[in-house]
């Protein structure tokens, strides 16, 4: 919990509490400033899924567990000497790799009443404070990550007057479903074509960095581990399709010659037409010609359930993936900009300058027991 004072009024920053969701409720989508999500689970849909939940995970909190960094909400209040406290807005992260060492901010919303923001000397201090509010508190996280409408000037300008810089522009897709129908119909012949378990999880480790640039690589910092589910993540996983009438459907090629992943695909598909399914592809760089198959598969996946558009996602070093979207005349829907920030100035160096062998040569482990004197000591 913290507190920042500004003229007569001061900002709580606190957690979530289970009568904040009722006022999250009231909010209206299109009064609000929001970026977009990585997940996809809507903003209602999240707020659902909160309030259902929301007794049990503060109980499971209280013990070591994989979902205690599941989600982490924090409320910005206005406190005034004189008054009802007012709810202005709100931070989302979570964890982006098993390690904890790179965290994301999911969404920051500040309620954009022209009225409430006159009391503020600077409209964009709350944003500030909720981003420092955060960055201070994790202390695992070595390096944040967020997403941002290109459009959203403020959003960029608050961003980068705190420290985060640009990694990557991100191109949104939507292939209706006339072409979605289209591709379906094309005869594709896709060998060695796997289904996705934790046993194949080194594999995609590497799949997913190959496909990448070194600096994403570094900030995303993934291991295997990454890529596993364990029991309690596939129930909690299953819940959710179940509870929001979902199917995922997953699938990775493999190359039995080099014995790596050069093609991966996962798919969220809508049950009731409230959503639009979602497509997520990672193609190794070597083999771009599998990208116009893989996405023939997905259609064809896709045909089996109602009859929805499809969205994509490609990145600016995808120089392939965005020139073949562009020759089949799918649809731009926005553009972002992803971006991330290093907090390694938190670290403090506890090694000592002594440079051991076992450290430079894995699977060397240096005796260091006295020796035993001979008869000439």
């Amino acid at each position: 919990m913290a507190a920042f004072f500004n003229n007569n009024f001061k900002v709580l920053i606190r957690p979530l509490k289970y009568q904040d969701l009722d006022w999250l409720e009231t909010l209206d989508i299109e009064t609000i400033q929001v970026q977009p999500s990585l997940g996809y689970i809507s903003f209602r849909e999240e707020l659902k899924q909160t309030r259902y939940w929301f007794r049990l995970i503060e109980m499971f909190n209280q013990f070591p567990n994989s979902f205690r960094n599941y989600r982490k909400v924090y409320i910005a209040e206005l406190l005034s000497i004189s008054g009802d406290p007012i709810l202005k807005g709100f931070i989302h992260i979570s964890p982006f790799n098993i390690n904890l060492s790179t965290w994301r901010i999911e969404r920051i919303i500040v309620v954009s009443d022209k009225k409430q923001y006159e009391k503020l000397s600077n409209p964009k201090e709350l944003g500030a404070q909720l981003l420092r509010y955060c960055l201070g508190i994790i202390c695992e996280a070595r390096t944040w990550i967020l997403e941002v409408d290109i459009n959203k000037n403020d959003f960029l300008a608050l961003y980068r007057q705190n420290g985060f810089q640009p990694l990557a522009k991100l191109t949104y897709w939507v292939l209706d479903s006339e072409l979605l129908w289209t591709l379906s119909q094309k005869k594709i012949n896709i060998p060695n074509l796997m289904p996705v378990s934790n046993s194949d999880a080194h594999l995609l480790c590497q799949l997913d960095c190959v496909s990448m640039p070194p600096l994403l690589r570094q900030v995303f910092d993934r291991n295997s581990e990454d890529f596993k589910q364990s029991l309690l993540v596939s129930i909690f996983t299953k819940w959710q399709q179940w509870f929001f009438n979902k199917e995922i459907a997953k699938g990775y090629v493999f190359e039995p010659q080099r014995k790596i992943a050069i093609g991966y695909f996962k798919l969220v598909l809508s049950k009731d037409n409230s959503q639009s399914h979602q497509a997520y592809l990672t193609i190794h760089p070597a083999y771009a010609w599998l990208y116009p198959k893989l996405l023939v598969q997905v259609a064809q996946i896709a045909q089996k359930y109602p009859n929805q558009n499809l969205e994509i996602v490609s990145a600016d070093y995808q120089h392939e993936r965005e020139t073949y979207l562009n020759e089949l005349g799918v649809n731009r829907t926005k553009s972002t900009l992803l971006m991330s920030r290093s907090v390694w100035h938190k670290l403090k160096e506890v090694k000592t300058n002594e440079l051991y062998l076992s450290e430079m040569l894995q699977g060397l482990h240096v005796n260091r027991r006295n020796p035993i004197p001979d008869r000439f000591f």
